[in-house]
């Protein structure tokens, strides 16, 4: 009996884990991770749960009983669409929907086997948002193609070397150097009019605004520690992006 009591907590710990690991590693807010792991906790037939999450790592444990689990956040990024749905699992298994076996199991779908946008139409969105962003801070039609192709390009720099060197913000860095290079060489070339405002849309696919908002949610909503931590690594990729662009200022103007 008892054996099968910690087999049962173990389950419970881990589920829960499992969801704040995914909800947390793509964008969620702290207090919306600990939200969502109690309520599993509570449907599960344990009110007393306690957790603790920051943007490194999860804590979480019963005030009644000796166990206490431990999840590392090793990711950062952004994918709403993975938060929408795990919060959805954990409001259909609080409505008695699904099975705590079935809980875990479209975890473990939605962890690996989450349908996300393709590449190529990534690519061509930040392209589009470069462009139209570009408009709307005031640029001039005759800047709109070179933006939209020099964002996707920045775009495809940040994807590429994040994908192959796995380098923190150098990607970032990599990327807004070559957007100002090649808004430099757009209006070098009289293909383009204003280099200022071809980059200042350029590098909005790059900026951490989901990021800095949830800084100050985290912040607002007491987290201090995932908010400061959250905030300063929202810093150093704008700080990357910024040093890109003037890198290019400095060699060529």
């Amino acid at each position: 009996m008892e054996k099968q009591i910690d087999k049962e907590i173990k389950l419970i710990l881990n589920i829960c884990l499992t969801a704040g690991r995914i909800m947390m590693e793509n964008g969620s807010e702290v207090y919306r991770t600990e939200e969502m792991m109690e309520r599993i906790a509570a449907n599960a037939g344990y009110k007393d749960s306690v957790s603790h999450v920051t943007v490194t790592g999860i804590f979480m444990g019963f005030k009644s009983l000796p166990y206490t689990q431990l999840e590392n956040i090793r990711e950062r990024r952004i994918n709403l669409q993975k938060v929408a749905t795990v919060n959805q699992l954990s409001r259909e298994f609080e409505q008695k929907k699904i099975s705590i076996e079935k809980l875990q199991k479209n975890l473990n779908e939605i962890d690996f086997n989450t349908p996300t946008f393709s590449i190529p139409l990534q690519i061509l969105s930040a392209g589009i948002v470069s462009c139209t962003l570009m408009y709307i801070f005031g640029g001039s039609w005759k800047d709109f193609i070179p933006t939209f192709f020099i964002g996707m390009a920045g775009f495809s720099a940040s994807f590429v070397i994040n994908k192959f060197l796995k380098l923190k913000f150098f990607d970032d860095f990599i990327a807004a150097f070559l957007i100002g290079f090649l808004a430099y060489l757009s209006v070098k070339l009289n293909l383009a009019v204003n280099m200022d405002h071809i980059i200042i849309g350029s590098v909005m696919p790059l900026v951490p605004g989901v990021a800095i908002t949830n800084a100050f949610r985290d912040i607002l909503a007491g987290h201090l520690i995932s908010g400061m931590a959250r905030a300063t690594e929202a810093i150093f990729v704008a700080g990357s992006i910024g040093i890109g662009i003037s890198m290019i200022f400095i060699l060529f103007l």
